[in-house]
């Protein structure tokens, strides 16, 4: 995989629970916080969940709930997958 983009994490938004039903996902949501668009810190373990099934690497708990946007969980995944490939 040669990239996670917030594209893909917003299909993966779109099809979990936890994103407020009247925030629109299409919007720049890079920096909006994940509480701003209705997840807990429990929504956003299973969206890393998923995330973790889509990119076939490991996300740490502990970096993934830093994350306090999707373009800062993101990068996250991007730091992951770089370390994992070297």
């Amino acid at each position: 995989m040669s990239g996670y983009t917030l594209d893909d994490l917003r299909v993966v938004m779109r099809e979990s629970v936890g994103v407020d039903e009247s925030v629109d996902l299409s919007a720049d949501i890079a920096d909006v916080t994940f509480s701003d668009l209705g997840y807990d810190s429990l929504a956003v373990l299973e969206l890393a969940s998923q995330v973790q099934r889509t990119v076939g690497v490991p996300l740490a708990d502990e970096l993934i709930l830093e994350a306090p946007s999707p373009g800062a969980f993101v990068a996250c995944v991007n730091q992951v997958l770089t370390e994992a490939g070297s």
